[in-house]
């Protein structure tokens, strides 16, 4: 007999990383920061869902992506982010600014490019479910739109 793990909603999603936020000595000890690459760390795992650390300094992005299937919500809880949302239609995204209590829940086709362009490190929650095996990447064309770049396993 094979056990079906439900994945939580978008909404769900929400709560989930609102709930991590709130409980401050549950990643702050783990901030990092790191001037050659964004720094991540997972958090927590469970059958439904998983919870990750980002952080951020000024410059820092993650480049234009999807979460490979899985929906997702994320909270600013230091600084201010920056997000960029990409859809099939060749159109140019308008920059979204996040700061400190925003919350951004997506769906599994999501894809968007998140940036600190602030002055001042930031530092994000996020949630996924079900959980990430992989991303995929992708560049953006001069006429607006993306084409498919790469896709990626996710590193645990």
């Amino acid at each position: 007999m094979s056990v079906v793990l439900q994945s939580r909603t978008p909404t769900q999603l929400a709560e989930t990383a609102r709930r991590a936020a709130a409980e401050t000595g549950f990643w702050r000890p783990r901030v990092r920061f790191d001037a050659a690459e964004r720094y991540y760390a997972r958090l927590e795992v469970t059958d439904d869902y998983e919870v990750w650390l980002l952080t951020w300094l000024p410059g820092q992005g993650t480049g234009i992506h999807d979460h490979g299937g899985s929906s997702g919500a994320f909270t600013v809880v230091q600084g201010e982010l920056t997000e960029r949302t990409f859809t099939a239609a060749p159109t140019r995204p308008s920059p979204w600014a996040l700061p400190a209590g925003a919350i951004r829940a997506f769906g599994p086709r999501h894809t968007h490019e998140v940036v600190n362009h602030g002055a001042v490190p930031a530092v994000s929650v996020h949630a996924y479910s079900p959980a990430l095996t992989s991303m995929s990447y992708y560049e953006e064309l001069p006429g607006g739109g993306v084409v498919l770049r790469s896709t990626s396993p996710v590193d645990r």
